[in-house]
C-alpha cells in the first residue's frame, strides 16, 4: 500500500536557515510535515475535547 503524502506544512527556506551548515533531504521534509500534521490534529482533539473551535498554544 502507498504511503499517503502529506500537504507541505513547513517552509522549507526556514527549515534549511534553522538547520544551518547542515544538508537536509527530502525525506525528512517529508517527515517533518508528517510530524507537523499530527500535532495539529491532536491539538484540535484537545481544543474540541474543551469545546473550543480555537486552537490555543496550550493546546500543543
Amino acid at each position: 500500500m502507498a504511503k499517503k503524502k502529506v500537504v507541505p506544512l513547513a517552509v522549507r527556506s526556514k527549515v534549511r536557515e534553522v538547520a544551518k551548515g547542515m544538508r537536509v533531504s527530502g525525506d525528512f521534509f517529508d517527515a517533518l510535515d508528517e510530524k507537523i500534521a499530527e500535532i495539529i490534529k491532536e491539538a484540535v482533539k484537545r481544543a474540541k475535547g474543551n469545546g473550543r473551535a480555537t486552537l490555543r498554544a496550550y493546546d500543543l
